[in-house]
């Protein structure tokens, strides 16, 4: 039985999207449990608590805060001791949960995953890993999608590693092809730093610690060139949300069209079937749910606006790491490129303050997913 901790007031509804979503969840993966981690008096009020109450394989945890979409990283880590978010975390450090989901405010939840859970021996900075939607039918994995602003060369191939772990393991590829994103497929493009990438991720790649493919760029992660593509926060950040805003506009355009005269209705109409379905496939809600890499536990963020389908796609993520063993294969993949992985920790490293460290001082390069 694979446990989920899930945090039942994270997102922008709370609630209202979680409860729901977690029962579609159980009745399809019946080899599952999950740990309902909030406020219980709030609980109470769905519709739907009385059937979670009786479920076999769902268990209530209590949690009396929330750590809302804005409260600022001190007051979530540090002052909300018992929110949802950090309980959450709590079953996966106690091994009571193998993963946990939660939709909360990205921010927060990486530094309280990370102070919780504590970073892997040999990873500086977790990552975001998510998988956007290609034309080659499947899906490319990209990191970081905003995590991490500013990386180092060390960092990029950091990401390649623990990312080539996770298509490893979720996607059943032994050896998954990483391109590095770039301004241009040659090897003397780009900024010093992505071409010192370029030049530890090919010797990576020579001593078998990944597949590196070679620079690669935007468009490839739609064509589905590489498995995955590593990317600083700031670039992968802005690709995820091109791609979320080409699906609303798809949709958009579709119901424009039926609303016009008779002749684009009619137009319409033919081509709804090959336009549907280009924005199913687009749909970011299908891709819903970005492992945080990098923990020594499995994370996975949920979009904050996520309906119950969305939801219940990241708690799927969530269950396949968990039953695929992602955890292990990340930490036997960093191992073996440990040689490699060593990075000095300086006056830029974004490496948390414990509580007990001076207040007001967080330095955590994180930016909104």
């Amino acid at each position: 039985m694979i446990s989920i901790a899930v945090d039942a007031m994270g997102g922008d509804v709370g609630p209202a999207v979680t409860i729901p979503a977690t029962l579609a969840f159980l009745e399809g993966h019946p080899g599952a449990s999950v740990l309902l981690v909030g406020q219980p008096e709030v609980l109470a009020l769905h519709p739907l608590h009385a059937r979670l109450r009786s479920h076999a394989r769902c268990q209530i945890v209590a949690a009396s805060e929330v750590v809302t979409m804005d409260d600022p990283l001190e007051i979530a880590l540090r002052r909300k001791k018992d929110s949802s978010m950090r309980v959450t975390m709590n079953q996966v450090k106690g091994g009571l949960a193998q993963a946990a989901v939660s939709g909360g405010n990205t921010g927060a939840l990486m530094a309280i995953a990370r102070y919780v859970l504590k970073t892997m021996d040999g990873i500086d900075r977790p990552a975001i890993a998510s998988q956007l939607p290609n034309a080659a039918g499947g899906a490319t994995t990209v990191l970081d999608l905003g995590a991490n602003v500013d990386c180092t060369e060390e960092h990029l191939l950091q990401f390649a590693v623990m990312g080539s772990a996770l298509v490893a393991a979720i996607a059943d590829k032994p050896s998954p092809t990483v391109g590095l994103l770039n301004i241009g497929e040659e090897a003397i493009k780009g900024s010093e730093i992505i071409k010192r990438a370029g030049r530890l991720l090919r010797s990576a790649s020579n001593s078998g610690d990944i597949n590196f493919f070679g620079n690669v760029e935007g468009d490839d992660i739609f064509k589905g060139t590489t498995d995955l593509v590593v990317c600083d926060g700031f670039v992968g950040n802005v690709a995820l949300k091109t791609s979320e805003g080409l699906a609303h506009m798809i949709g958009d355009f579709i119901k424009a069209e039926f609303s016009r005269n008779i002749l684009t209705k009619i137009s319409a109409i033919v081509a709804y079937p090959v336009l549907a379905a280009f924005k199913n496939r687009f749909d970011h809600r299908r891709y819903n749910g970005a492992a945080l890499l990098g923990l020594r536990g499995l994370v996975f963020k949920s979009h904050g606006s996520a309906d119950a389908f969305a939801f219940e796609r990241a708690l799927n993520r969530a269950y396949d790491a968990a039953r695929n063993n992602l955890l292990e294969k990340v930490r036997e993949r960093i191992d073996h490129a440990a040689p490699l992985l060593a990075v000095p920790v300086g006056p830029s490293s974004d490496v948390l303050l414990d509580e007990s460290s001076r207040p007001g001082a967080l330095p955590v390069a994180i930016q909104a997913h």
